[in-house]
């Protein structure tokens, strides 16, 4: 997505519920940059290359706290998505799921706020890994298979009709993430290449019938 994308989204958003509050105050898109700010000052060295905090804490002053109101949780989403596409430029790496939460600070004037970053581990203690749907669901990864199918009982249940019961799962092998094709009807692909077991980078595109998900590891 990358910053610019980041700030003409969240300037769409604003346009569409509270433009003109906005005009002479706290812009969202200050928040995104100073966040990506707080990653780079506070990233640290891994056993797998730098690490970058994953849960961030914004506080806003009680006016735009109310300003923000009406898409407070949409503004969360896109912080969190700024902090992960920020992290792939970067070649930072989670431990854990990313998460922003915004707050009120009573003493805090109109326009000032303030990001807290931690690194906070997940709690299966590995690199976290989501798929993700068009529509923005995010599905994370444990230590049991994530099964993509039509069946109600799978862990990502898609009403695609070329999507069988059980189509493909995701599974963790060590530090890696391998899917696998469950003897499917219609196959599945990744990055338009058809297969039955592949080990996933961050990024790959997952086909099962005409549904496509994003695989996303930090």
């Amino acid at each position: 997505m990358g910053l610019q994308e980041f700030e003409e989204r969240l300037e769409r958003l604003v346009e569409g519920t509270l433009a003109k509050p906005f005009r002479s105050n706290l812009q969202p898109v200050e928040i995104g940059r100073k966040l990506t700010r707080e990653m780079d000052l506070h990233r640290r060295v891994g056993v797998h290359g730098l690490i970058a905090p994953n849960v961030f804490t914004v506080t806003l002053s009680p006016a735009d706290v109310d300003r923000f109101a009406n898409f407070v949780d949409a503004l969360s989403r896109e912080l969190a998505d700024a902090a992960r596409e920020h992290a792939r430029i970067e070649d930072y790496s989670f431990v854990g799921p990313v998460d922003v939460q915004i707050f009120e600070g009573s003493r805090l004037r109109a326009g000032r706020f303030t990001i807290t970053a931690e690194v906070v581990e997940g709690p299966e203690g590995s690199y976290p890994a989501e798929l993700v749907t068009v529509e923005g669901d995010r599905y994370p990864l444990g230590d049991e298979p994530l099964v993509i199918g039509r069946l109600p009982e799978c862990a990502v249940v898609l009403s695609d009709p070329n999507v069988s019961r059980r189509h493909a799962e995701l599974r963790r092998v060590g530090d890696a993430v391998v899917l696998t094709d469950l003897g499917s009807t219609n196959g599945t692909r990744v990055n338009g290449v058809a297969v039955r077991e592949q080990h996933l980078a961050s990024g790959d595109e997952i086909t099962v019938g005409s549904t496509t998900l994003v695989f996303e590891r930090s």
